[in-house]
């Protein structure tokens, strides 16, 4: 036992770091679309036509992931969860390193554009396979009855990533004078993501392959095609984790469109733009500590119960938030997204990492989670366009337009997860099993008990 759960620290420690780093990339490559790149990148002609092709540079991260998702899906359901999650990290930590080098428009003129795009196919190429890969290796690791608490540090990663870019970005463009910044400045956020990418690689060196992998290697049941074994055998819970990963469209609504609610000039409301940066930080922070509890609470109470209270609550709260916003109120406003989006969320998002893997055999786990998390997430990417177009500025009762949308759409997400089975009390051999009957909750609080008594020894 001493080893195996030593393995699943490790795993953990893995799962967290590559996700945090990942999303520091992800994250940064947003905040310099949005400050930086406009001015640096595309030919300064029409300043408007500079942010909307910076802004679909960043937008272009998200039509790479379900071609990422089908490539890395399968390697990792093939050559092994530590594998996979090596390459996604080197080939997230490389991309990013090369954007603080490249070149601007003003050195090599349109090739530094395309140079761009194709970073950012790259990263979100990478970032497709981490989370299906952290989560179900951690998953794969976690002593039983534990997974839902283990799983949930993936999610508490990539927090912490987002977090640690605001960190380093905000300062860097606050304080520098401006011409240093957009001359070099910008460039440093991305040249650290070397030092998290050394850490990284030394960490999930560390980690063993999943015994569960490798219970499917040496029988040689390797899935010569996971991805086709995975819309053979389970379209159907697919289906159910891409509606499941609509509920990204909390974080639409907290820092994108309601941010522009509350800042563009055209919406009328005028709130000051450095209120609207604190948003995800704060969040994200509070985030950041809720995340253990809440998997933690999974694993006791079941993933369903926590990932419907979490998608309607959440859905809810989006009437008051951007009814906070239409009164003006900025406490209000702010307390509500961090409720909303930092806390009620999490229902959601710190089980999801345990509860979609869960959902599928070990031959095609990881493609699987993959391929339906990343669809859902893509469609997700054109809310905010969505959300504009219906309630444009000017409109009546924006509030009530979007928080219904928001609503219905966590609505169905709910439905989602009330119609997939829990999974908590299933045996790590009978997940994906449609026959597979869960564990006594006598016993099974039992082994519980047990084996965080073994980890805490």
């Amino acid at each position: 036992m001493a080893t195996s759960s030593s393995q699943a620290k490790k795993a953990t420690a893995s799962g967290w770091i590559g996700s945090a780093l990942e999303y520091y990339d992800f994250f940064i490559y947003a905040q310099a679309a949005a400050l930086i790149f406009p001015q640096i990148f595309f030919p300064n002609t029409d300043p408007k036509m500079a942010i909307i092709a910076s802004l679909a540079t960043y937008g272009v991260g998200y039509l790479a992931r379900p071609v990422g998702a089908f490539v890395l899906g399968h390697w990792g359901d093939t050559r092994g969860r530590k594998n996979v999650l090596l390459l996604c990290m080197f080939l997230m930590g490389l991309s990013t390193m090369a954007v603080g080098l490249l070149p601007t428009y003003h050195d090599i003129g349109m090739l530094a554009p395309i140079l761009l795009v194709l970073l950012r196919l790259v990263q979100g190429f990478a970032v497709a396979g981490e989370i299906s890969g952290a989560s179900s290796m951690i998953m794969e690791h976690a002593p039983f009855g534990r997974r839902g608490y283990y799983a949930s540090f993936t999610l508490q990663g990539v927090q912490a990533g987002q977090v640690m870019a605001a960190a380093v970005f905000l300062p860097l463009a606050y304080f520098m004078p401006s011409e240093a910044f957009n001359e070099w400045g910008w460039r440093i956020p991305f040249l650290m993501s070397a030092f998290v990418l050394v850490a990284g690689f030394i960490i999930r060196r560390e980690v063993h392959e999943t015994p569960a992998f490798v219970q499917e290697e040496s029988q040689h049941k390797v899935a010569k095609s996971p991805v086709s074994e995975a819309f053979r055998h389970s379209w159907k819970h697919m289906v159910l984790v891409m509606f499941m990963a609509l509920m990204n469209v909390i974080p639409v609504v907290a820092t994108i469109f309601g941010a522009a609610y509350a800042v563009q000039p055209a919406y009328g409301i005028g709130f000051d733009k450095s209120v609207y940066l604190w948003i995800p930080v704060v969040g994200n922070i509070v985030a950041v500590l809720v995340i253990p509890f809440v998997g933690n609470l999974s694993d006791k109470i079941g993933r369903r119960p926590t990932m419907i209270a979490g998608c309607l609550g959440s859905g809810l709260l989006a009437f008051g938030y951007l009814y906070a916003i239409s009164i003006q109120n900025v406490p209000l406003a702010f307390g509500l997204s961090i409720l909303m989006w930092g806390m009620v969320y999490q229902g959601y998002n710190a089980v999801f990492p345990s509860f979609f893997p869960e959902l599928f055999h070990t031959r095609y786990r990881v493609s699987a989670m993959a391929i339906a998390q990343n669809i859902g997430t893509m469609l997700t990417a054109m809310l905010p366009a969505l959300f504009a177009a219906v309630a444009p500025p000017g409109s009546d009762n924006i509030p009530v337009v979007i928080g219904s949308l928001a609503f219905i759409i966590t609505c169905v997400c709910a439905l989602a997860a009330y119609l997939a089975p829990e999974t908590h009390r299933l045996a790590m051999d009978d997940l994906g099993d449609p026959d597979a009957k869960p564990m006594d909750k006598v016993q099974y609080d039992a082994s519980r008990e047990s084996s965080m008594r073994a980890v805490s020894h």
